[in-house]
Parts: C-alpha cells; structure tokens; sequence
C-alpha cells in the first residue's frame, strides 16, 4: 500500500570531502511494507509538530538514532491491522513518545506500524484532532503537574511559574494549573503573546527582568513551584526561589542543558527537582494521564490552544518556523 510520508534522511559525506553529514527532510510515496516493524498498522489521522520533531527533521538536534525515518513523535488515527487481539480494525488509538520519530517511523505519516504495547485507546472525552491539540506537548504538562501533585504541590502554596509559557508544553500547562486552581506566572519574552496566555488563564505574564529574581543561591521566596521549558540560569534562579517544599519539574533545555545550583534550596528549603521524560514514560502511567483528560485533569481549550493546523504535504517550511518561535500553542497536522 502506498502513502505520502515525511521521511528524514542523513547525507553523508563522500569520501575525500571535507563537508559534515546532513540532515535533510523530504515528502515521498512509500509502502507500508517499508515501514519499521510492528504488529500494529495505523492509518494517521493527525499528528503535530514538537520542537523534538523540528530539531529532527531540520537536523537542527541530533534526534533521531537512525536514518531514514519517518519525523513525528505522536500520531491519533484508527487500527488498519493487527496481529493483537486487544486491538481490532477500526479502533481510535493515539500513541506518543515511545521511541516513535526517533528509533522507530514516527507519525508525520499517512500510516504507521507500531508495537501494540504503545498503543492508547483514545477515550470518548475526545476525539483524534483533539488528542493531537493534546500530543506529546500536553501530555507533558499533564505529566509534569501530575508529578507535582504526587509530591504533594497544593495550589495554597504560592504561584506555579511556566517558562517558555507560549510554546507548545507551556500553553497547556498555563491553561491546566488555571483550571485546576492554581495562580500562574507565565514567563514569556515575546509580548505578543501576553492577551494569549492571559486567555489560557495566567495570572501574570511576565519577562525574566519584571520576576525579581536575584542571582542568591538562596533567594526570597517567590513561587510555590515551577514547570520549566528552557533549563540554564533561569532555572537555576527558580529554583533559589521556590518556597518551602514546592516542586520544580524540569522538562526542557531551550535556553541551555547547564544547572548551576547550589544545593540550599533542596537541604533548606526541602525543594523538589523533578525531571520529566514523556518518551519513556511507562506505559500505566501513560495510559493513566491520557485517560485522565476530561476528568481529574480538565480539557484543555483546544481551539484557542492551536495556532495552526496544516495538512501533511505543507509541512516542510514549518520545522524551522518552530524552532525560530514564528508560532506558539500547538501546530497540528491533517495527515488524511
């Protein structure tokens, strides 16, 4: 069966040249029996496009394990076969992380084959398009607040800052601690994106300078825990910032993989680090956090959430738009 995919290939260098491997994205016609080996065939509905996916696909980040592979690391469609009894023909099903777009073809697909135990059963609360506005970026934030709360971060503790507060992650984490009560700071340098993340729910929105933040090891304390995209100094600050036994969850490294903190925050203030690996989240924690969606987690706003849903054949320009910051929220892909 044929079908149109976004496949990442490696170019080599020839031998005698001097020129570094390239990383370069192309749409092509291809079979199903191409694809890497699973006993699940899915044909995709939608996907979306992470900054995970940019840096893989325009070989801005060393992402993907082998070449070539289809980009994509979430995917919501219905079950075209399947070698396992559990799953029939018909079937909604969503899967993200999971090594998809990086060890194995990923969602940017017309189908996928995957490994059954990946794969979620989408929940009535939604439908495909919906869990896509979802993905991997508010799985995540789901993810994130979830640990959180298991370490028990209470809305009585002070506000929860989000950095990177208009990126994929961010968006649904604002709008999320919103409705679950919680007084949120979002952090953002773009100031057009202030009446947005005021939408989602946000509290204040803020730049770096206006949050007050010292360069102590040990500073006054400003916020009842955090959700952090962008890694570096700034947080390092948030956490010499964070109140008595609140939770810092790390997830992203946008400004820079370094931490330089001191340990005072963790052996006086009882400061909790938490990091956040959507990919290899086990699978019962992941299943539980998607079915948690439309219940002890509420829908998100998907509509104010998507800046854009684009169809498979335009989405090669969108990559580089991504990581440059030209959008915000979630970027969706029709892939039908």
């Amino acid at each position: 069966m044929s079908f149109l995919a976004c496949r990442v290939f490696e170019n080599k260098k020839l031998e005698n040249e001097e020129k570094e491997s390239k990383i370069i994205h192309q749409l092509v016609q291809m079979e199903t029996d191409e694809l890497t080996a699973g006993d699940v065939l899915i044909r995709v509905d939608y996907s979306s496009i992470n900054y995970k996916d940019a840096l893989a696909a325009s070989g801005r980040g060393k992402i993907m394990k082998k070449f070539p592979l289809n980009a994509g690391i979430d995917l919501a469609g219905v079950v075209e076969h399947s070698d396992n009894p559990s799953l029939n023909q018909g079937d909604r099903v969503l899967v993200n992380g999971c090594g998809i777009g990086e060890q194995f073809d990923g969602g940017l697909a017309q189908f996928a084959r995957v490994k059954s135990e990946w794969v979620i059963k989408i929940p009535e609360a939604y439908d495909a398009r919906q869990a896509m506005i979802i993905g991997t970026a508010g799985f995540t934030a789901a993810l994130a607040i979830h640990r959180m709360q298991v370490n028990d971060q209470k809305p009585e503790m002070g506000p929860i800052v989000v950095t990177g507060a208009s990126g994929g992650v961010g968006s649904i984490a604002v709008n999320l601690l919103s409705k679950l009560g919680y007084e949120v700071i979002a952090l953002t340098s773009r100031k057009s994106m202030h009446d947005y993340l005021y939408e989602l729910g946000a509290n204040q929105v803020v730049s770096e300078e206006e949050l007050g933040m010292s360069n102590k090891p040990l500073g006054k304390a400003l916020f009842g825990g955090a959700i952090d995209n962008i890694g570096g100094k700034t947080l390092s600050k948030i956490i010499a910032h964070t109140q008595l036994w609140g939770n810092v969850a790390s997830i992203g490294l946008a400004q820079s993989p370094d931490l330089e903190a001191k340990v005072f925050p963790f052996i006086l203030r009882g400061v909790s680090l938490l990091g956040i690996s959507s990919t290899n989240c086990p699978m019962p924690l992941r299943t539980k956090i998607w079915h948690q969606f439309g219940k002890e987690l509420p829908l998100p706003d998907f509509e104010t959430i998507v800046s854009k849903e684009i169809v498979l054949e335009d989405v090669s320009p969108y990559f580089d738009e991504l990581i440059d910051k030209k959008h915000h929220g979630r970027l969706i892909v029709n892939c039908q």
